[in-house]
């Protein structure tokens, strides 16, 4: 702008001129404020007397962004660019807040949620762009806090109404993967924990799809989930050097945070490839266990659709249609008089057969989060409770039955007035 004007919002000295209604207003590009405003007469008088009206006034309206409404238009541009996303991704997101901020809760909400306003409006164009961003992601960039950050998500998805898919799990594995510092030899990183980044990236993409196929990602937030399948593949691809390195001093190396449920999805994970193991009859001899099955992650991985049929069964119907099957075969062969056939002609070890499969179903279902019930202690009757006056009376029904119980009473009470000896 000649003569160095600036903008008394932002600073800015971007001051373009904007027809509107074709009327000339000077607006400043970086944050939208307009800093000055068209002009036009609209009545008699005002023309009489030569003054000038602006637009605003001459329409009865005062529609002007308020300063916290510009401060967040602000906050959503100067993060679509530190992320470095497209132009056209910045627009939708500035709508969606425009859009957001009309409503009146949203309005008279605090600054803090606000602030994750911003965050969820930038998500959400990502999500229906298909574009890899995490929650977490945009959580650290704000300083904010992941619950509420969620609630207010869910909220502007409804109010909004809005469609967002969910996140391509495999551009999520590269994106949050690439981000490792495990790539390049540093002076905090030793040779021997560099990794080929395609290779790496290769194998934790099939053991998170691998944990999606056995119910280990429905429901769950996928960043812990991936950064167990991360860890167990860095380390199965080079087992020697890696497997006395725990899962915390994995996040350090790769300079990551370490998720807090990432350790209990490690276990889950560990159990399904140790299931899988069992499948496999040149793996039944060596007895692994959750560390050594580690070394062969390559072999499960790349057979893992075969084994997690073998493993796992669908229902209780496979379960008893398979015991029918097993039950058919016993008749015929002791109807015909043929003798039990031996593991060692199988090709298995002698007495090692083969593990049942085991009941495919969501973590929740087969560990279901204890409930505290409140149940009524039963009362054992033996005859030998004590019983008052008042209730024998109840059952009183002849005369001689109650001149019988008045006798003992009086026999009773004779009894108990009885002095005790000196």
């Amino acid at each position: 702008m000649p003569g160095g004007g600036r903008c008394p919002d932002c600073g800015s000295t971007e001051l373009v001129e904007d027809s509107h209604y074709s009327q000339s207003q000077l607006v400043c590009s970086d944050c939208g404020c307009v800093v000055t405003e068209g002009v036009l007469t609209t009545t008699y008088s005002d023309e009489g007397n030569l003054r000038e009206v602006t637009y605003s006034r001459s329409t009865g309206e005062n529609e002007q962004v308020s300063r916290s409404q510009q401060r967040g238009l602000r906050r959503v541009r100067d993060i679509c660019r530190i992320l470095q996303l497209p132009s056209t991704f910045e627009d939708t997101a500035v709508a969606y807040y425009q859009q957001a901020y009309r409503h009146s809760g949203i309005r008279a909400a605090r600054l803090q949620k606000k602030e994750v306003l911003v965050g969820c409006c930038v998500l959400i164009t990502c999500r229906q762009h298909n574009w890899p961003l995490t929650m977490g992601t945009i959580c650290t960039m704000l300083y904010a806090d992941l619950d509420v950050f969620s609630g207010t998500y869910m909220q502007i998805v409804k109010l909004l109404g809005l469609d967002v898919p969910s996140l391509c799990l495999a551009d999520l594995v590269k994106t949050y993967c690439s981000s490792f510092k495990l790539f390049q030899v540093t002076p905090s990183l030793p040779a021997k924990f560099v990794e080929d980044k395609e290779k790496m990236l290769s194998r934790t993409l099939k053991l998170v799809e691998l944990a999606d196929e056995t119910w280990l990602v429905t429901g769950r937030h996928p960043l812990p989930v991936i950064t167990a399948a991360a860890f167990l593949a860095w380390q199965s691809l080079q087992p020697s050097d890696r497997l006395k390195c725990s899962l915390a001093r994995f996040c350090k190396l790769a300079n990551v945070d370490l998720p807090y449920p990432a350790s209990s999805r490690l276990q889950e994970l560990l159990a399904v490839l140790l299931r899988m193991a069992e499948q496999l009859a040149w793996l039944q001899v060596l007895r692994l266990d959750k560390r050594s099955v580690v070394k062969h992650i390559g072999d499960l991985v790349q057979h893992r659709h075969m084994l997690v049929r073998k493993a796992f069964r669908d229902g209780p119907a496979e379960l008893e249609a398979q015991k029918e099957l097993q039950g058919q075969g016993r008749d015929q062969g002791q109807g015909r008089g043929e003798e039990k056939v031996e593991s060692s002609s199988l090709g298995l070890p002698a007495g090692k057969r083969p593990a049942s499969p085991a009941l495919l179903l969501p973590p929740c279902m087969l560990k279901p989060p204890k409930q505290m019930c409140h149940t009524h202690p039963v009362s054992t009757v033996t005859g030998d409770e004590n019983i008052s006056d008042s209730e024998i009376e109840q059952y009183l029904r002849t005369p001689q039955e109650i001149r019988a119980f008045q006798k003992a009473q009086a026999a009773r009470q004779a009894a108990t007035s009885v002095p005790n000896p000196p």
